[in-house]
């Protein structure tokens, strides 16, 4: 179980750990990429990541592609706004996996708000025993989930719809109308998400050309050496 930090940059060199095609500095997506590598096969992981994981293109795909070739994607829990507020307004997600088979289906689960609630805020935060319906509907991952039923919160999204997509997880709840958030924190989040992987474009292109000069430095000093 583990709600790693998201929305920070790691330190310039801290990405070299890790194999080149899972490089970044963002810091929720290497803790992903440790989290499968240190799993066994047959282990299990809960992990809080915002929306920006599921819908993030270039290393967050790859990241994904790798997450359900080595594990079994089985559910995501869709979290409201606010959860974390006052601290973040950014949306959030818990997803569930276990390595060792790969995916073939995505459940997902939409957590409502409780009633009367529009929000959540430090005085009025999200509750355990909301979590009831998703435990009543949860049923076992020995029988793969047989017991599961599409309800107006639940729905379930095949691989080949996933690889479709190329890989994004970031899929609405097919129960209801086309939604368009007007919700200033989720906007401001979603800037920042933005913001957060064009900074990291913007790394990733100062290291390329910073290693193609570097290159091509190394061959004229040889060439006018020779």
């Amino acid at each position: 179980m583990a709600n790693p930090p998201f929305g920070g940059m790691e330190e310039d060199g801290i990405e070299t750990n890790f194999p080149s095609a899972f490089r970044t500095r963002e810091t929720a997506d290497l803790f992903m990429t440790l989290f499968i590598h240190l799993l066994r096969d047959g282990g299990r992981a809960a992990v809080v990541l915002p929306d920006g994981f599921l819908f993030g293109e270039g290393m967050k795909t790859r990241l994904k592609e790798k997450l359900l070739e080595e594990c079994n994607l089985h559910t995501i829990v869709r979290l409201p706004n606010g959860v974390f507020n006052p601290y973040t307004g950014i949306k959030t997600n818990l997803l569930f996996f276990t390595k060792g088979k790969p995916t073939e289906t995505v459940w997902y689960y939409e957590h409502p708000y409780p009633e009367g609630y529009k929000s959540y805020s430090k005085t009025k935060p999200m509750k355990f025993s909301e979590f009831q319906t998703e435990i009543d509907w949860w049923g076992t991952e020995a029988d793969g989930f047989a017991s599961r039923q599409e309800t107006e919160q639940a729905w379930k999204v095949s691989i080949d719809d996933i690889k479709a997509r190329n890989y994004n997880l970031d899929i609405k709840n097919p129960h209801e109308g086309e939604q368009v958030s007007h919700d200033p924190d989720e906007l401001l989040a979603k800037y920042e998400q933005q913001q957060a992987e064009i900074q990291e474009i913007r790394h990733q292109l100062r290291d390329i050309l910073g290693d193609a000069l570097s290159h091509n430095s190394r061959e004229n000093t040889d060439g006018g050496a020779a």
